[in-house]
C-alpha cells in the first residue's frame, strides 16, 4: 500500500473519530512527524487519541495508518519516534483482531491487510530493535499469515541480533494458526528449533507452538521445556538475563503438565540464585492456589525456603503457608518462632508468621499481636486488598486478626485503648469491622463504640454494635440512634441505609430501614439490601413474597439469588422453591470454576436448609472432589476461598444425611 495512493489532505478528518471527539486534529499529528522537534510529541499524541487504551479501534485509524507506517519506514525520523511508531501500529492489529467486533471501525482490517506489505521491508531495518518491533507487528497479520510467514522464516536465516531471533520465532507460532500453506511447514520448522542449541531459542519455540496449536496436547514441546530447566542456567533463557518473571514465564510454558511443573519448580526452589528462588516461590504460589495436589507436592520445598537468606524470599514462603492454612500445620513451630524478633530480623515477616498462625488456629499468634495492638504501629494495613498475582501487599488486621474472636479477652484491652485515642477514621473503622467480626465477644467494647457514635464513624460503630446484639442494644439509648438516622454524617451516601439497618437489628424497628431499601426492591439495581431486610422481619414480610418470587430467576448467579433465595425461605419456611435456584446458581462453578463469595454464601444456606439441599448434594461432592480448586485462581485468597468452599460443601453434606436419616 503506497502512502501517496492516499494524501493526508484527500481525508475528511472532520467526519471521523479518535478517544477525545472529531480526528480533525490528526493532520497535524502526522504532519509534525516529519518536524525534528516535533516529531516525538506527535507520536505520543498519536498514540493517545488514536489508539488510546484499547479495546477497539476508531475510524481515524484506518487513513492514518499508512502515514504512521511510512514514517517508521523514513530513516530521517528520529529512531526512538520510529520505535513508537511501530508499537502504535502493533497495537491498532492487536485491538483489531482482539476487540469486539462492534468497537473495531468498518475497514480496518483492510487497511491493515493493505499495510502489511508496506512493513516486510522493515525486517531487514539496520536498527535491530526496529526489526524486532517489526516481527512483533506482523504477528498480528492473520489475513497474511502464509506470505508473512516466509518472509519472517527468510528473515531468521540472515538475523544475529538474539532479542530479534526470538521474536521471529515466536511471531511465526502467532501466524501458523492462521496459515493455510505454510502452516505444516511451520509446524515441523517449530518443533525443529525447539531442539536448536540455544536454551531461549529452545524456550521460545515451545511457546511458539503452543500457540500454533492451541488447546493441543504438547507433549514435545513439555520435553523440550523441561530438558531446558533442568539441563540449563537460568540466565541462559531470555536475552535479558534472569528475572523473577523469566522463572514464571519459562516453567509456564510447561502448561498443564502438573507433575512437569513441580518438578521443575521444586529444583528451581533450591537453586543457588536468589532471583531464581523467588521465581520459582511464585510459580509454587500460583501452582498451589490452582491445584489442591499441589500442596503434597510443593508445600514441604516451600517450606524450606523459611530459612532462605533473602528476607523477601522468606516473607514469600510465609505468605505461601500462611495461604495454605492447615496444611501448614506441619511447620506450626517454624512460624511461631518466626513472629519474634529472636528468631526474624524483618518485621514484615514477622507480621507474615503471625497471620499464618492465625490462619491455622494456632494460639501463639495471640501474645504478639496484642503487644502489636499496643504499639504505635502495629504493621498492618488498614485496609485489605483483593488484588489478584502475587506482590506482597501488607496485610491488614481484619486479615489477620478476624478469626481470632475466641481470644477477644487477650487482644480487646490493647484494641479497646486504641479505639479510644484513633483519630484516623480509616483506623477507627479497620478496629470496629474487627469487632464487628467477633460478634458479642466484642461486648466489652460497648463504651468505646459508643464514644465513637458522635464521629465519621459512626456507621462502622453501630454495625459492630449490632454484631455484639443484645448487650449492646440494652446499652444505647433509643431516641440517641432515632437522632443518628435524622442526621447521619455528611459525605456518606451510604450512612443513612448503613445507619438504619443497625438501627432496625438494636431496636427491633424496622420502618426506617423499610422506607430507605423497599423501593430499591422495584428498581433494576440494589435489591440484595432489601431482600436481606425482608429476610431478617421473616414471617412479617409475607406481603413482599410475590415481588420476591419475581426476583429470584432474575439473574441466574450472584448475590441477587442468595440474598433472594434467603429470604423466601426465611419469610415462607419453603425450600422447594428456592432450592432449585440456589442449585442452578452454583453448579456451573463445580464444572468451570471460577467460584467467588457468593457460591460459597450460597453453600453455607443450603447447609442450613438441612435434608431440604438434598438436590445439592452432586454439585456440593463435585466440588470436593475436584483436584483443580474451583475457585478464582492467582490470588491469595485463591485457598483461604476454597478452604472455606470445601468446609461449606462438608457441612452441608452432613446436614443432608443427618437430618435425612433423623426423618
Amino acid at each position: 500500500m503506497s502512502v501517496a495512493s492516499t494524501s493526508i489532505e484527500a481525508v475528511d478528518w472532520a467526519a471521523l473519530k479518535h478517544a477525545y471527539g472529531t480526528a480533525d486534529d490528526v493532520p497535524a499529528m502526522l504532519r509534525n512527524l516529519r518536524h525534528p522537534e516535533k516529531a516525538a510529541d506527535a507520536a505520543e499524541d498519536l498514540l493517545t487519541h488514536v489508539h488510546h487504551q484499547g479495546g477497539g479501534v476508531y475510524s481515524s485509524a484506518p487513513p492514518a495508518l499508512p502515514h504512521v507506517i511510512a514514517a517508521a519506514a523514513d530513516p530521517a525520523v528520529a529512531a526512538e519516534v520510529r520505535g513508537e511508531l511501530l508499537y502504535l501500529v502493533r497495537s491498532l492489529a492487536h485491538s483489531g483482531n482482539t476487540a469486539q467486533p462492534r468497537f473495531v471501525t468498518r475497514g480496518w482490517a483492510d487497511a491493515w491487510n493493505l499495510a502489511v506489505p508496506d512493513l516486510l521491508p522493515l525486517l531487514d531495518a539496520p536498527v535491530a530493535e526496529h526489526r524486532t518491533a517489526v516481527a512483533h507487528c506482523l504477528a498480528e497479520a492473520h489475513g497474511r499469515a502464509d506470505e508473512v510467514i516466509a518472509a519472517l522464516r527468510a528473515r531468521w536465516d540472515v538475523e544475529t541480533a538474539p532479542r530479534t531471533r526470538l521474536q521471529l520465532v515466536d511471531s511465526v507460532g502467532a501466524l501458523t494458526a492462521h496459515a493455510r500453506e505454510q502452516r505444516g511447514a511451520s509446524l515441523d520448522w517449530l518443533r525443529a528449533e525447539m531442539n536448536d542449541a540455544v536454551p531461549s531459542v529452545r524456550l521460545t519455540a515451545a511457546q511458539a507452538l503452543r500457540r500454533a496449536l492451541p488447546g493441543q496436547d504438547a507433549v514435545d514441546g513439555v520435553r523440550a521445556v523441561s530438558d531446558v530447566l533442568s539441563g540449563s542456567e537460568p540466565h541462559t533463557w531470555r536475552p535479558e538475563g534472569i528475572t523473577t518473571g523469566t522463572v514464571v514465564w519459562a516453567v509456564g510454558l510447561l502448561g498443564d503438565a502438573p507433575d512437569a511443573v513441580a518438578g521443575a519448580t521444586r529444583e528451581l526452589l533450591g537453586h543457588r540464585d536468589p532471583t531464581v528462588r523467588a521465581g520459582a516461590l511464585r510459580v509454587a504460589a500460583q501452582a498451589l492456589s490452582r491445584r489442591r495436589s499441589a500442596v503434597a507436592d510443593l508445600l514441604p520445598d516451600v517450606a524450606r525456603s523459611l530459612g532462605d537468606p533473602e528476607a523477601d524470599n522468606r516473607l514469600f514462603a510465609t505468605r505461601v503457608l500462611g495461604m495454605c492454612g492447615h496444611a501448614a500445620h506441619p511447620w506450626a513451630d517454624a512460624l511461631a518462632a518466626m513472629s519474634t524478633e529472636a528468631d526474624e530480623a524483618d518485621p514484615r515477616v514477622r507480621a507474615h508468621a503471625l497471620w499464618a498462625l492465625s490462619r491455622l488456629g494456632d494460639p501463639r499468634c495471640v501474645p504478639p499481636l496484642a503487644r502489636r495492638l499496643a504499639d504505635a504501629d502495629p504493621g498492618f494495613a488498614l485496609h485489605s486488598s483483593h488484588a489478584d498475582g502475587w506482590w506482597t501487599y501488607e496485610l491488614s488486621l481484619n486479615d489477620v486478626a478476624a478469626d481470632l474472636g475466641a481470644h477477644a479477652e487477650v487482644l480487646l484491652p490493647p484494641l479497646r485503648a486504641r479505639l479510644a485515642t484513633s483519630a484516623g477514621l480509616d483506623e477507627r473503622r479497620a478496629l470496629c469491622q474487627l469487632l464487628t467480626a467477633w460478634g458479642d465477644a466484642s461486648a466489652p467494647a460497648i463504651p468505646e463504640l459508643l464514644a465513637l457514635l458522635d464521629t465519621d464513624a459512626v456507621v462502622w460503630a453501630l454495625d459492630a454494635l449490632a454484631a455484639i446484639g443484645p448487650a449492646a442494644a440494652r446499652a444505647v439509648p433509643r431516641e440517641r440512634l432515632r437522632a443518628l438516622l435524622e442526621a447521619p454524617p455528611p459525605n456518606q451516601s451510604f450512612a443513612p441505609r448503613s445507619l438504619a439497618v443497625a438501627y432496625g437489628r438494636l431496636t427491633g424497628d424496622r420502618e426506617p430501614a423499610l422506607t430507605l431499601l423497599l423501593p430499591e426492591l422495584e428498581g433494576r439495581y440494589g435489591q440484595e439490601g432489601a431482600a436481606v431486610l425482608l429476610g431478617e422481619l421473616g414471617p412479617a414480610a409475607a406481603p413482599y413474597v410475590g415481588r420476591l418470587r419475581e426476583l429470584l430467576p432474575r439473574h441466574p448467579h450472584g448475590w441477587l439469588p442468595l440474598r433472594v433465595g434467603e429470604a423466601l425461605w426465611r419469610i415462607t419456611g419453603r425450600t422447594d422453591e428456592v432450592v432449585p435456584a440456589l442449585v442452578s446458581a452454583i453448579a456451573p462453578f463445580a464444572e468451570e470454576g471460577g467460584a467467588y463469595p457468593a457460591v460459597i454464601d450460597t453453600v453455607e444456606l443450603l447447609a442450613r436448609m438441612g435434608a431440604d439441599a438434598a438436590p445439592a448434594r452432586p454439585v456440593l461432592r463435585a466440588f470436593l472432589d475436584a483436584d483443580v480448586r474451583p475457585v478464582r485462581h492467582g490470588t491469595w485468597r485463591s485457598v483461604p476461598e476454597d478452604d472455606a468452599l470445601c468446609a461449606a460443601a462438608h457441612a452441608a453434606l452432613l446436614a443432608i444425611s443427618v437430618a435425612g436419616a433423623a426423618g
